[in-house]
């Protein structure tokens, strides 16, 4: 994301220590606590750290707002964040990151930022004139509320969603239209319980425009679902033909949506709104199903829980039962 100033960050996180395999969406820290695979981080731990590197003003102590095509030229930053954040632009500096995955954004789009995240590019010395706006801020400023709550169903908050919501026309007129309408009251009114009431429903308003766009796309793709469910049994055929169970278990959804070229959420979502039951479901029944023909072909208890991938012969039965309703036991016995 953009910024004008550096800052440079030896971020300490005891939890990391040298030589530890991490999870690859995460950074790696030595033992001094400095970011190995990153060389210049901006720590936006609140919304006004933000702010100040671009060179927009202070509004407000919980909450920010960035016009770009008035604080441009700018420059790209790898951000920490500390805070949530939308970044709504006409067009997107290219290379940008979120988490170590590449991102790949749709002109006229929005990204959205958690706490605990962090995305964008290092600057490479280059300026840059955008368009668009972003608005960051503080969890304090929705703690106990029914946003804080209601932040749970909105999944484009999530590393594990890397599409941009991408805006129609008349989207974008709208949401530019509420950005400075709420930079208004925030240039005309002090930081009051009021004032802080106020910005609690444009955030609201904001957040369920956005949220609607991510619906639209999840519709347009659900669309023309035959080709991914046909992909989705092929994987799973795959899977088992080559063996990858005897070393990595039981297909997962998040293997299986990797594989398919989507987040594990949005393939939940997507499954589930073509199909009206989950992926997870699926792939059980799925399983279940090959180890009804393991039995009836004279297969064991035992041999056909170590075929399919389960860890213990107890694992296969409770799913077993959890699918067909009876045990495998039961089930032989009819």
């Amino acid at each position: 994301m953009p910024h004008k100033k550096h800052e440079y960050l030896p971020i300490l996180h005891n939890s990391y220590k040298k030589g530890h395999v991490l999870d690859p969406l995460f950074p790696y820290f030595d033992e001094n606590g400095y970011l190995c695979t990153m060389k210049k981080i901006l720590r936006v731990d609140n919304p006004n750290a933000y702010a100040r590197q671009t060179g927009a003003p202070e509004l407000h102590p919980l909450l920010s707002l960035i016009c770009y095509d008035e604080v441009s030229p700018v420059h790209t930053s790898l951000n920490s964040y500390g805070v949530y954040g939308l970044f709504i632009q006409r067009e997107f500096p290219k290379n940008l990151s979120y988490g170590v995955r590449p991102l790949e954004l749709s002109d006229g789009s929005i990204l959205a930022v958690a706490p605990g995240q962090f995305g964008g590019a290092e600057d490479d010395g280059r300026e840059l004139w955008l368009s668009g706006w972003a608005v960051l801020w503080s969890p304090e400023l929705i703690h106990n509320t029914d946003l804080e709550v209601r932040m749970r169903d909105f999944p484009f908050f999530s590393y594990f969603y890397t599409e941009s919501l991408r805006m129609e026309p008349t989207e974008w007129q709208h949401i530019t239209q509420l950005l400075s309408q709420l930079r208004q009251e925030l240039e005309a009114n002090d930081d009051s319980p009021a004032l802080r009431y106020v910005l609690l429903g444009y955030l609201r308003l904001l957040l369920e425009y956005c949220n609607r766009i991510y619906q639209r796309q999840l519709s347009e793709e659900t669309k023309d679902t035959t080709d991914i469910l046909k992909r989705f049994h092929a994987l799973l055929e795959q899977y088992y033909f080559e063996g990858r169970q005897h070393q990595m278990g039981l297909p997962t959804v998040a293997y299986c949506a990797s594989e398919l070229a989507y987040s594990s959420h949005y393939f939940g979502d997507l499954f589930r709104k073509a199909t009206g039951t989950t992926a997870i479901h699926y792939i059980h029944t799925y399983v279940i199903n090959i180890g009804k023909s393991l039995l009836m072909q004279g297969r064991n208890i035992s041999e056909t829980s170590r075929m399919l991938g389960f860890e213990f012969p107890h694992h296969f039965t409770r799913l077993f039962k959890k699918i067909v309703g009876i045990t495998p036991s039961e089930y032989l016995g009819k």
